[in-house]
């Protein structure tokens, strides 16, 4: 009979050895073993001792009347040899090293806890890196961040990834910018206090910061309709550096007031949101991790899967390799695109693109011809299903829309141009059925959508770790942050202010 040599050698009897047979222990379950979310099997065709000895239909039945899941991959030509253990030995490495990984994030986020009972209330005193003027160097300074007032969240900032919105403010690009002002708005945070009202979030939450923020109240056509992102309720007020009741919480060593940033302003030790803008992620997600889904990368993702809905088998043009163009072809490969033009000026981004599923690789510099003739006549005969500008450049922009093809093809502008910078093209060009359109936040609805991407990397389904190229230590060292993050070699560099 099955185990005896086994049992009687090691335990003394068949006997003694039910209580460690798999098929047993299910038996004498009522339910599932919750430790265990499934139980992966490989089991070969061949194996002479299938039918008699391992049964592995009778496990099945076991599993199914406790609900136990079970994953049993019947291998076909397979027996009972070392060659078949050895040859499916990776997939049960990843398996548990995928749980085991679990398990971890999830004793870290038990042993993560804040005392903030000291400053709840209370202004706080910290260090911030302050945006004193365009093209200036950012100035570190202590600083004063009073208490959240009504439908305000006061959090501490764990780590902050730079993004080229912050660059294109502090060059002068933005029309809306404030001086002086806390720039930053890719970040990780544990909630420090609560405004009255407030019930989303609580002390010791983990939260990213959302520029777009999602009222998601009944009477806002905006949260309510699935076309749009675009919540309004506090834009008036984001966009002119200020809190929705027209004050801020920033003072400078002087007492002077220090305006805010798309609503974050994530460069600083302590900072205040609404509470519309706080996305409340898992605790099993590292911070220094969790902040990419603040802007960057989830835009890229969104644009693919959101605004443009890319299907399996499209062809995609990616104009600009950054963190967000990457992002895009990172999003189209997991969409099933089977054509990936990754297009940049400088040959050194193509490596990353290739390890993300790009399959072509176009240096405009090295044509003679228009790049968009190349795309739409050379490497496609009649241009892209789907394309997007990364660049923030218009000309790119142009270019994305005429490579896309006649008839179908959609073109989605994600870079942010400098003020005063306007599109053009043919009208022929849309008459002839291409389509225009472009991307915020990747169409994502922040507190709804941001938790989904952080579970959807805790669950091994959507990796993010190839974009943080530079870490930093302390507030501080921002401007080596924004020093790497002008090398051309940087995707995002992430600068962690405390412990997680």
């Amino acid at each position: 009979p099955w185990g005896t040599n086994a049992f009687e050698s090691y335990l003394g009897s068949v006997d003694a050895g039910q209580s460690l047979d798999a098929t047993c222990i299910l038996k004498n379950r009522d339910t599932p073993m919750v430790e265990f979310d499934d139980i992966l099997i490989d089991q070969g065709t061949d194996d002479e001792f299938l039918e008699e000895q391992l049964k592995p239909n009778q496990l099945l039945a076991a599993a199914e009347k406790c609900g136990q899941k079970i994953t049993l991959n019947m291998r076909e030509g397979y027996d009972h040899s070392y060659y078949f253990i050895a040859a499916f030995i990776e997939d049960h490495v990843k398996f548990h090293a995928k749980r085991l990984k679990k398990k971890q994030n999830a004793a870290l986020a038990e042993a993560t806890t804040h005392d903030f009972s000291d400053t709840q209330g209370k202004p706080i005193q910290c260090k911030a890196m302050v945006a004193r003027g365009p093209k200036q160097p950012l100035s570190e300074e202590d600083i004063t961040v009073d208490p959240p007032n009504a439908g305000e969240v006061r959090v501490k900032v764990v780590a902050n990834a730079l993004c080229h919105t912050d660059i294109y403010t502090l060059e002068g690009s933005d029309p809306e910018g404030k001086f002086p002002s806390i720039l930053g708005h890719e970040a990780g945070c544990v909630v420090e206090s609560i405004g009255e009202g407030v019930t989303s979030v609580q002390p010791g939450d983990h939260i990213i910061p959302c520029y777009t923020p999602q009222c998601a109240e009944p009477d806002c056509v905006f949260c309510q309709s699935p076309k749009t992102n675009l919540c309004p309720k506090i834009r008036a007020t984001q966009g002119i550096g200020v809190m929705p009741d027209g004050t801020t919480r920033f003072k400078d060593a002087d007492g002077n007031p220090i305006y805010h940033f798309m609503g974050c302003s994530t460069m600083s030790e302590y900072t205040v949101l609404a509470e519309i803008s706080c996305a409340k992620i898992s605790k099993e997600m590292a911070l220094d991790k969790a902040c990419l889904f603040g802007c960057g990368v989830a835009t890229g993702l969104g644009a693919v899967w959101n605004t443009c809905k890319v299907e399996q088998g499209s062809s995609v043009a990616v104009f600009g390799l950054g963190a967000v163009g990457l992002a895009v072809i990172q999003g189209a490969k997991m969409a099933g695109a089977t054509q990936i033009i990754a297009v940049d000026v400088n040959n050194s981004k193509f490596d990353m693109a290739k390890q993300l599923g790009a399959t072509d690789f176009v240096n405009p510099t090295t044509l003679d011809k228009p790049v968009q003739q190349h795309i739409a006549g050379d490497l496609t005969d009649w241009g892209v299903d789907y394309s997007f500008d990364c660049t923030g450049n218009v000309e790119v922009m142009r270019a994305a829309l005429e490579c896309a093809h006649r008839g179908w093809g959609e073109s989605c502008v994600i870079g942010v141009a400098a003020a005063g910078h306007e599109i053009s093209t043919r009208p022929f060009q849309l008459v002839t059925g291409r389509v225009w359109k472009g991307t915020a936040f990747g169409g994502f609805k922040s507190r709804t959508d941001v938790p989904k991407l952080v579970q959807a990397n805790l669950d091994g389904k959507l990796d993010v770790d190839h974009f943080i190229t530079h870490r930093f230590s302390g507030v501080g060292t921002t401007n080596d942050a924004i020093e790497a993050l002008h090398s051309g070699c940087c995707l995002r560099a992430v600068v962690k202010y405390g412990p997680n």
